[in-house]
């Protein structure tokens, strides 16, 4: 099967990595042609908020991914033209439309985020995920296309505030400074878990018209996941340092993805956790095991 890939961060080239590794014809298509180089793996440059373009490159696909990831700064301006290019790509030529999602869009939550927990969020930044699936899924249940979502927590082995901010220092011995309060239960999601949840749900009819929540461990603190981090890598106890809200604030009038924080530091100041259970019953999948994740954080 043919399946075209829009994005290659950490999960687009997991999810193209695991597709190749199945056997599957996969194209990844970036702004400058980036991707898995692997001979299964056709890497196209072009630009996805082109719908003519996209569509072309959808041609025979039984599934398009949306694992973009525009810089959380230019969120507003980045992500409307690219949401609708790939609505229209995949009603123009029937592919599965599959999102890979974070939590944002649930917004400030009591108690563990489950399947039915509603997408609530009001911050704008936050809405705007909460949104572009509440478009796919009007377009499913329309019958323009098929569309399903994958959401995940944090990652733990890239793009996180565990790889940015914590694994270099940690494996240096050195103090650690983390824009959370260290010893409140948080989720944390491995990346391969996300491509594997992903292609399941793209690739399982009865996963269609429904967001799923990524198969996530229980949750660790961010001390707690240090810890373990550091015993795997026979490194010195953690030495860890949680930076106030107030001292996050003054940064980000200076530093833009600083600035981004402030929006999502509800996840960080009270538990934060996701309970993928549905998900691993309903579809069959179970999270990689927290040592193995943190094994693969890349040094």
């Amino acid at each position: 099967m043919f399946h075209v890939i829009v994005g290659a961060g950490p999960v687009g080239t997991a999810t193209a990595n695991l597709l190749a590794s199945r056997g599957e014809r996969v194209r990844v298509i970036t702004r400058r042609g980036t991707g898995p180089e692997r001979a299964e793996v056709e890497r196209i440059a072009a630009d996805a908020t082109d719908s003519a373009r996209l569509s072309e490159l959808t041609e025979g696909a039984v599934a398009l991914y949306n694992c973009a990831s525009p810089l959380y700064h230019q969120w507003f301006t980045d992500w409307p033209p690219l949401h609708h290019s790939m609505l229209r790509a995949a009603e123009r030529n029937g592919a599965v439309l599959a999102s890979a999602c974070n939590a944002y869009g649930y917004g400030p939550v009591d108690g563990p985020i489950t399947d039915t927990t509603p997408l609530a969020a009001t911050q704008p930044k936050l809405k705007l995920r909460a949104d572009m699936w509440r478009d796919m899924l009007a377009a499913h249940q329309a019958g323009k296309i098929r569309a399903t979502e994958v959401r995940a927590s944090d990652y733990i082995e890239a793009n996180s505030i565990f790889s940015f901010m914590l694994a270099k220092p940690l494996r240096a011995g050195k103090r650690a400074w983390v824009p959370a309060k260290l010893d409140v239960p948080h989720s944390w999601t491995s990346v391969s878990d996300v491509a594997t949840a992903l292609v399941t749900a793209a690739t399982t009819e009865r996963a269609w018209g429904r967001g799923w929540l990524v198969p996530t461990n229980p949750p660790l603190t961010v001390r707690q996941l240090a810890t373990r981090f550091t015993e795997l890598n026979q490194a010195p106890a953690p030495k860890l340092t949680s930076v106030p809200y107030l001292a996050l604030w003054a940064t980000g009038l200076f530093d833009v993805t600083v600035k981004e924080l402030r929006h999502t530091y509800y996840q960080w100041n009270r538990p934060f956790i996701v309970d993928s259970s549905v998900t691993e019953r309903e579809l069959g999948l179970a999270p990689t095991a927290i040592e193995s994740a943190l094994g693969n954080v890349a040094r």
